[in-house]
């Protein structure tokens, strides 16, 4: 299940948790067309929340969107994507290799939009541009702030905004992923493990194992998705129901929670074993620290490599993915669900 973009009107007085756009400023025009003034709405952070944020955290606010000055364009957003990393740039942690949400300052984060008027020759009315300017209505911005895409390579726009780069990322160059490897993906329901389970098994893992939360979620995961096996990590300790699913070990494990689901995997881990870190869902729900891999003497004793990752250290795969997927979702081979909200 993809959340990277969503179908929510963005209006006054809440703030969405996934983020579609539609026009929602008064007028229609630009100032320099007919004298009218075009207004639009933007999202941003009023206070730092302890845990995870309500929607008394922001705000939600009309400003007037100017001409484009020469070298700029006016881009209206279509779709906004909604990270679960964000949860952290809204806390403000330090030690993230982005830089934090300030306080009273629009949210950035990557977004889809059509551009309305450009003062750059470099892209035109109507192109399909990529930024990452994030929550407001219109992005008005240099020229060179913008991506433009091809506007037909995929069903929706907001396919662009999904995880599938991620997931491809921290298999292929993280994970170092190897056909016949045995591959358990943490939070297999979400975003980025819906396609990092299902991008393993396309690309030669003989086994795949996901763990979610609820039991319609486990039924997704396997019925839908194709996982060989999955389990509700409420169901007992994790490390029993990992040894369960898979009775000869994991050769990979894509790791977007931390916590128990971490030390499961590492015990539970054949030699020279391999870890992507790319998420901490478990550190993200609480106001406090995780309590990290435990005892590292498994991680000695095996072998194993733990290694971090950032999708914006691997855009150089940007390219192959995208031929990749598209591939793929032109012959049925991948489940791309998005969640709009």
């Amino acid at each position: 299940m993809v959340s990277a973009a969503g179908a929510l009107t963005f209006t006054h007085g809440s703030i969405p948790s996934v983020v579609g756009m539609e026009a929602s400023s008064k007028n229609t025009t630009f100032s320099g067309r007919s004298g009218t003034r075009r207004t639009g709405l933007e999202a941003r952070l009023v206070a730092r929340p302890e845990g995870l944020p309500s929607p008394g955290h922001f705000e939600i606010t009309e400003v007037p969107v100017p001409d484009p000055a020469p070298g700029q364009v006016v881009v209206r957003n279509m779709f906004m994507s909604l990270d679960p990393g964000m949860l952290m740039l809204i806390a403000g942690e330090s030690g993230l290799p982005m830089p934090r949400y300030q306080v009273g300052e629009v949210m950035p984060g990557d977004a889809i939009g059509e551009v309305l008027a450009s003062a750059d020759p470099s892209l035109g009315e109507g192109d399909l541009v990529m930024h990452r300017l994030g929550w407001r209505e219109y992005a008005v911005a240099q020229a060179g702030l913008f991506r433009r895409v091809d506007r037909n390579a995929y069903p929706t726009p907001s396919a662009y905004l999904g995880f599938g780069l991620v997931a491809y990322a921290g298999l292929m160059v993280a994970a170092e992923l190897r056909p016949g490897d045995t591959v358990f993906v943490s939070s297999a329901a979400g975003a980025t493990g819906s396609m990092a389970g299902q991008i393993a098994r396309l690309k030669g893992a003989a086994r795949v194992i996901g763990s979610a939360g609820s039991r319609d979620k486990v039924d997704y995961v396997t019925g839908k998705l194709g996982f060989d096996a999955a389990f509700d990590y409420h169901d007992g300790p994790v490390t029993d129901r990992l040894r369960e699913a898979a009775p000869e070990g994991i050769d990979v494990y894509f790791d977007n929670v931390g916590g128990e689901q971490l030390r499961a995997a590492i015990e539970v881990m054949n030699p020279h074993g391999r870890i992507a870190v790319c998420g901490a869902l478990n550190r993200q729900s609480k106001a406090g620290p995780d309590e990290g891999p435990g005892d590292l003497l498994s991680v000695l004793g095996k072998r194993l490599t733990i290694r971090g990752f950032t999708v914006g250290n691997h855009l150089e795969h940007a390219a192959e993915f995208g031929a990749r997927f598209r591939t793929w979702l032109r012959e049925g081979a991948i489940v791309y669900d998005e969640t709009r909200g």
